[in-house]
């Protein structure tokens, strides 16, 4: 059983005899009483001067940020994609001509994914393996055929609006000590 709770005490809100209420009068607000000092007025300009100088260098070095844009296989739009492909094709065509004598010795075989970073001239910025391919012979030889290829085709003024950088990330397939091919 639970127990019942305590009666509340009441109290009387309302009477029926008039008492004058008493208001409290607003306090007098003179010019005195509002100004702040000239001490205040410089502690909060100089606040103020701050902050907008750090708000301009921040803005400042956010100009300075590159403009990268990512392409991969499966870019659709046309001017990457007409890009990539070019690229693609001249990577190729020096990878077939600088396959290392090493993997098709041993007859290597593997895939592995490197993205490449391309500045707006065609020079090549650097290339980052982002999936080996089990073999350091192969990832190497990515890199150097990556290298060798370079430089690129300069990026067409409809890309050059657009990005500051291209990354360009694709699979490259060793085959049987033979060939490379990217997808």
């Amino acid at each position: 059983p639970v127990p019942a709770p305590a009666p509340a005490k009441r109290q009387l809100l309302t009477s029926s005899q008039d008492k004058p209420a008493k208001v409290q009068a607003a306090p007098e607000s003179g010019p005195a009483a509002h100004t702040p000092s000239a001490e205040a007025l410089m502690s909060g300009a100089r606040r103020y001067a701050q902050l907008q100088a750090r708000l301009d260098a921040q803005q400042r070095a956010y100009a300075k940020i590159p403009r990268e844009k990512f392409i991969t296989a499966r870019t659709r739009e046309y001017k990457y994609a007409a890009y990539m492909e070019a690229w693609r094709r001249k990577v190729e065509a020096i990878g077939r001509l600088n396959y290392p004598a090493e993997a098709r010795r041993q007859g290597l075989s593997g895939s592995l994914r490197l993205s490449v970073r391309i500045a707006p001239d065609g020079s090549l910025i650097d290339s980052v393996l982002r999936r080996s391919s089990g073999h350091a012979v192969l990832d190497r030889a990515a890199q150097d055929i990556v290298r060798l290829a370079a430089p690129y085709a300069p990026f067409p003024p409809d890309i050059r609006e657009e990005a500051d950088i291209l990354v360009i990330t694709r699979t490259w397939q060793f085959i049987d000590g033979r060939a490379l091919a990217d997808n």
